[in-house]
């Protein structure tokens, strides 16, 4: 008998995964996935009508690599293909992606004749950043954060302008204390290992590819052959872990909602007990958990505290999320992805994403505003209101992109605690953390967003990941 904890999209993954490798029917194990609230499906929430669709959380999938093959392979399997929306490489939300500097919005370069030209607001072509990498000595280090790496090898401006509001798009995080490793770890890798980015990307030119590769389904193969650069599912993004949790429901694992766990008790190494907030226990034999480090560190401080303020070391930040409809029928912004702002404008938003360019069927103009991140309590506080957020998003839109009209729609949701920061040092301590486990022979594996990746394609994965690793 196991148990997942967390019906998130890590958890359902969990069980799809203990499914298809036959690690319960075959070994006629009970399987529990135990939800604390009344929805399965994590941060991803769609709010559709007939109108527009508002996306809560992650709204596109990258295709790219093992993991989005794998993300493929599994959207194929539920029978979501006739569901995907692409957006190929030539659509204008797959080139056009802009930051706002200087109070003016700047489009970044997308193709290779860009980087030789220079482009506001960087002073010159970036070309000559891949120059400045090969004049700059090396550094040994274990470990850096992604602005230090990047201003070292290319320059303050390729940190600031850049970089920096990469980060804020993918994790809300700053790029002065995300680990390099969080996105560049081949490069990292090729300065320490070869004194500097352009060496080691030479240097790999000549290796042989030791890539894994998976089997394409016929989704996958599509995404390849049309050259996909991101896509999103028709109705919703939420589609997809419903279509889970239906798989798993029709499998016959026993779904549990509004199952608060209070305490992990581990027995010995093949019994634990959950003890949920009504006074009920549960035994089973091993636990999948899917939840994020400072909850998982909840229940298991009692006999296990170590871990527990490791769990705790991972530190989380607070999303602000706005999404607003405009019922015109003239779009009111030019078709593109969306723009990010970075840190060093001091603005109260992260950046803005164009849902009615990027998502299919909408009518009028659908745009998603992202405030806070790692500066949320700095910017607005501990008891910022729905309505205020929602003010401060209105007000950027219109100074930004001149949008004087009022939203016909609007939704607005502060996701407390919602994506894990990858800090420098990140890396060892969940290595400490699963080697701790291990250690102590603790029916527990960790899968999620808090260890091996924050986007969709790696929490998918690493639930594959964990699992493959029970069946060895």
């Amino acid at each position: 008998m196991a148990a997942i904890l967390g019906g998130g999209l890590g958890g359902l993954s969990t069980g799809y995964y203990l499914l298809k490798n036959n690690l319960i029917n075959n070994n006629n194990l009970k399987l529990y996935l135990l939800e604390g609230t009344k929805y399965c499906g994590g941060w991803i929430k769609s709010i559709k009508t007939k109108d527009y669709t508002f996306e809560q959380g992650p709204r596109t999938i990258r295709p790219k690599g093992i993991i989005g093959v794998n993300t493929l392979n599994m959207i194929q399997d539920l029978g979501l293909s006739e569901h995907v929306a692409s957006i190929k490489h030539d659509h204008p939300a797959a080139k056009n992606r802009m930051i706002y500097v200087n109070n003016h919005l700047h489009l970044l370069p997308s193709s290779f004749k860009g980087v030789f030209q220079r482009i506001t607001p960087f002073s010159k072509p970036l070309i000559f950043a891949l120059l400045n990498d090969i004049k700059q000595p090396y550094k040994h280090l274990e470990d850096d954060s992604i602005y230090n790496f990047v201003e070292r090898r290319f320059g303050k401006e390729i940190a600031d302008y850049a970089v920096s509001p990469m980060i804020c798009g993918i994790c809300a995080g700053d790029a002065k204390e995300i680990s390099v490793k969080f996105l560049m770890k081949t490069l990292f890798e090729w300065e320490q290992v070869h004194g500097g980015v352009v060496r080691g990307m030479i240097k790999s030119i000549f290796k042989p590819n030791t890539d894994k590769i998976l089997e394409l389904s016929d989704l996958a193969r599509r995404a390849q052959e049309e050259k996909w650069n991101v896509y999103t599912i028709r109705g919703g993004l939420e589609l997809f872990p419903t279509a889970l949790h239906n798989y798993l429901k029709d499998n016959d694992v026993n779904i549990k909602l509004n199952t608060k766990i209070e305490e992990i008790q581990f027995v010995d190494s093949g019994t634990v007990v959950l003890k949920n907030t009504a006074g009920e226990k549960i035994e089973v034999n091993h636990i999948y958990s899917s939840i994020p480090a400072y909850s998982l560190a909840n229940l298991v401080c009692k006999q296990h505290p170590e871990l527990a303020q490791d769990l705790r070391d991972i530190p989380f930040v607070t999303v602000g999320i706005v999404n607003l409809h405009f019922a015109t029928e003239k779009t009111l912004i030019t078709p593109a992805f969306g723009f990010l702002v970075p840190p060093i404008e001091n603005s109260p938003i992260l950046g803005v994403v164009f849902d009615s360019c990027c998502i299919p069927d909408q009518n009028g103009t659908v745009l998603t505003v992202m405030l806070g991140g790692r500066w949320f309590k700095e910017k607005f506080g501990d008891a910022v209101t729905t309505s205020t957020l929602y003010d401060i998003a209105v007000k950027e839109i219109s100074s930004i992109l001149n949008i004087t009209e009022k939203p016909s729609a609007h939704n607005v949701n502060i996701l407390h605690r919602c994506i894990p920061q990858y800090v420098i040092g990140h890396y060892e301590r969940v290595e400490k953390i699963r080697q701790y486990i291990k250690d102590k022979n603790l029916p527990i594996s960790l899968v999620g967003s808090s260890y091996d990746g924050v986007g969709i394609n790696d929490v998918i994965y690493s639930a594959k990941t964990q699992v493959l690793k029970d069946c060895i």
